[in-house]
């Protein structure tokens, strides 16, 4: 994973109650007269305004709980083919914005040898890599922007160290492209320093 500490959810604060109903409620529960078509009529409209502020919460809050949620892996990312010089096909997974670039693989509990995981940056820099939650040992491998071999990390190996503590892995150069694999493939691949890969930017 790309790292970014920044927070993802904030708190929620319940407001404090009135200290006395609406007066409309007031209103009915005070009135002896109210008969049963207008109380559905109440009844209709507070019901559709809490779907409304229901709506709206779930919009605000869902995406940032969804973002913080540990995920077993993305069946449904969009992939795309990464030729080796091998020969071989990766199916890497597209890290292209802060969010998925900041979680990338983490809480995976595997990763088949043709799959990775692609990140994309929009300019060059020599892009720091750590294992922080990550399940799996990985292979690193950075590019430049012709997409060339500049460094690689074999067998990085998982951490489990729950502070900001684990080992950070960086290139000596600037780099607009990093792949993730599977640990050990990295050589079978018959990727080295200078090599290019071939993909399409998405």
């Amino acid at each position: 994973m790309a790292e970014d500490r920044t927070g993802l959810l904030g708190i929620a604060r319940r407001p404090t109650p009135p200290a006395h109903a609406p007066t409309s409620l007031r209103a009915i529960v005070r009135s002896p007269y109210l008969d049963c078509h207008h109380a559905g009529q109440y009844h209709a409209s507070m019901t559709t305004r809490f779907f409304l502020i229901a709506t709206v919460l779930f919009a605000l809050i869902g995406p940032a709980i969804g973002e913080a949620t540990p995920t077993a892996g993305n069946p449904a990312a969009k992939l795309i083919p990464v030729k080796t010089p091998s020969g071989t096909v990766v199916q890497a997974e597209i890290a292209d914005t802060p969010q998925k670039r900041a979680a990338g693989l983490m809480y995976r509990d595997h990763l088949k040898k043709d799959h990775g995981m692609m990140f994309f940056f929009d300019q060059a820099q020599e892009w720091t890599f750590w294992m922080k939650n990550t399940l799996i040992p990985l292979d690193l491998i950075w590019m430049d922007e012709k997409k060339r071999v500049i460094h690689i990390e074999r067998n990085v190996p998982i951490c489990t160290r729950t502070d900001d503590s684990c080992p950070q892995y960086r290139p000596n150069d600037g780099a607009m492209y990093v792949l993730e694999i599977a640990a050990g493939t990295v050589d079978g691949l018959k990727i080295e320093k200078g090599t290019k890969l071939q993909f399409a930017n998405p």
